[in-house]
């Protein structure tokens, strides 16, 4: 069975032009991004349109109590689905591949095994998870996390949106637009037999290696600290180097620091927000914080890049700027967010490895490691998952011009098909032998 790609393309178009374009890059219609944040109008409208669309191919869909859409193909037997899932919001600045690719990719599955009176062993369900950005409601992967069991339903119903009045929340935006649903948002209650997800990279590495697809073996780990360092506010024209008890130097100096150790240790670091106080030309601050983001594959890496970072900026605090005076500058940790790894399953790996060896060859495909969090990383906690990457031209993404190419995206669904039937099979197989 083969996929028809430019009836994929047709509805990533459609959906974009429709329901949220914004950030025009190019001459073409179709040279926009798009800014369609969870469970607004457009939410709403590219979520009746897909509600339609599967039950025109005869699914039947549900809407759980925190707007996950599951639309269900029928199989040969009741069991529990093998699902196909991603998400249709975006960032504000977001483009039209990121999250919609595999959700529309889903939806071409199943036409594609309608086009070819196809009925699968297990049921197979395509998924819209709601909120996986966190653009509007500040939680990443939120509704998958509820029905993984990681979040309670009640926090994330009382989640405030960022960008409008303290009074809207995820469960009155649910209930405006029509999507707060009945069927429980549990993996026990509403149970899936494996999660596959394909994804465009969001990085650089498929297209620098001229790779066609990205078998995945897992997530990296992840790590949120925030420091603040403390010093003494003083005049700028009249404190000399040797009397000052600067803590930006210092900061200057832990950052530097952080991105050795994390490239010592095969991982990453970075800081994405510094803030200084009093914030005037000529003082020097007193107070420095700023967060650090340090990720590896492996847990036990990560903990070594902590423990060495916290170690290491401690000293440079005691150390203060080396001055005459010789006092020390104060330090504070405060860890804001961990993601342990993700292990994908390996009957999931090898049904996607099978597909890809198949459409692009062995050569034109390569293991790799998610640097991002997706929706899978809490599927997997649960269910058998994998997911699949293609390029990224530049490696950009959360950007109007996130582009991946016409014949990727093809290849990308295809492998997607073949996963998922191949995984089929080995259901059926397993059941016969139980």
């Amino acid at each position: 069975m083969i996929i028809k790609h430019n009836r994929l393309l047709n509805n990533i178009h459609e959906t974009a032009q429709k329901f949220g374009a914004k950030g025009v890059w190019g001459s073409d219609v179709t040279e926009t991004g798009v800014c369609r944040l969870a469970l607004s109008d457009e939410d709403k409208g590219v979520r009746d349109w897909f509600v339609g669309e599967v039950t025109k191919l005869g699914c039947t869909v549900k809407v759980d109590q925190i707007g996950n859409i599951f639309a269900t193909y029928p199989g040969k037997t009741n069991g529990p689905p093998i699902a196909i899932g991603s998400h249709l919001d975006t960032q504000p600045t977001g483009g039209r591949y990121d999250g919609i690719l595999g959700v529309l990719s889903g939806l071409e599955v199943i036409q594609t095994l309608k086009d070819n009176e196809y009925t699968p062993h297990n049921p197979i369900c395509v998924i819209s998870w709601t909120n996986e950005e966190g653009a509007r409601f500040p939680m990443s992967m939120m509704a998958s996390s509820v029905w993984a069991g990681n979040v309670e339903l009640p926090k994330a119903y009382s989640l405030k949106s960022v960008l409008e009045p303290l009074d809207v929340t995820v469960k009155k935006e649910l209930q405006r637009i029509g999507y707060l649903g009945a069927v429980p948002a549990s993996y026990k209650e509403n149970p899936l037999a494996a999660h596959f997800e394909l994804h465009i990279e969001q990085g650089p590495i498929l297209e620098n290696l001229n790779k066609k697809i990205g078998v995945l073996s897992g997530v990296q780990a992840l790590r949120w600290i925030k420091v603040t360092v403390g010093g003494r506010a003083q005049h700028t024209g009249t404190t000399p180097f040797n009397l000052r008890k600067d803590p930006l130097l210092a900061a200057s100096k832990m950052m530097v620091v952080a991105n050795e150790i994390a490239q010592s240790k095969g991982g990453l670091a970075s800081v994405g927000i510094l803030n200084l106080e009093p914030g005037s030309v000529n003082v020097i601050p007193e107070k420095v914080t700023f967060t650090l983001d340090i990720r590896h594959n492996l847990d036990d890496k990560l903990a070594d890049i902590e423990r060495e970072c916290k170690q290491k900026f401690a000293k440079i605090a005691e150390e203060g700027n080396g001055t005459s005076t010789k006092e020390s500058l104060t330090i504070e940790f405060e860890n804001l967010y961990d993601s342990p790894a993700v292990h994908f399953n390996e009957n999931t790996i090898a049904s996607v490895r099978q597909a890809a060896v198949e459409t692009v060859g062995e050569s034109n495909l390569m293991d790799i490691v998610s640097g991002a969090g997706h929706d899978s990383c809490n599927t997997s906690r649960v269910v058998p998952t994998s997911m699949i990457f293609v390029p990224s031209k530049d490696g950009i993404s959360h950007n109007p011009t996130e582009y991946t190419k016409p014949d990727e995206i093809a290849d990308g669904c295809q492998v997607l098909l073949g996963a998922v039937l191949n995984y089929d099979k080995f259901l059926q197989s397993s059941s016969k032998n139980t």
